[in-house]
């Protein structure tokens, strides 16, 4: 998955969690269906992190290096997509802005990661 992809479902999550938590300070009752069924964030992580095959003799420090080495492209991507973002709604917060929400800067920063803005080299 490319890194802009992954910046934006990042920013996706961290949408997401800022519903959930407007649903519980609002006192609304999520769906028992919605409840039984995974959430943006789980589909989302399912969809970031990469396949594993393991070899069935392999030893444990071989699956341990064939997980390293598989999720820590991905990790690191995440990582820095969830840093980004706290950074860019920490700025907004501590400059004082009051005339944006923390949706609009996730939304101003998801047009950025698809402008290109933050794609390495960039």
């Amino acid at each position: 998955m490319e890194r802009a992809e992954i910046l934006k479902r990042v920013i996706g999550i961290l949408t997401e969690a800022q519903d959930v938590r407007r649903a519980v300070e609002t006192g609304r009752d999520e769906d028992a269906e919605a409840a039984d069924t995974p959430g943006v964030a789980t589909l989302l992580l399912n969809e970031m992190l990469p396949s594993i095959r393991v070899p069935a003799d392999a030893t444990p420090q071989q699956v341990a290096a064939l997980v390293a080495e598989a999720l820590g492209p991905a990790l690191h991507t995440m990582v820095s997509g969830f840093s980004l973002a706290f950074t860019s709604l920490a700025i907004a917060h501590d400059s004082g802005r009051t005339d944006v929400s923390s949706i609009e800067v996730l939304q101003e920063l998801a047009l950025e990661v698809e402008a290109g803005t933050y794609d390495e080299g960039a």
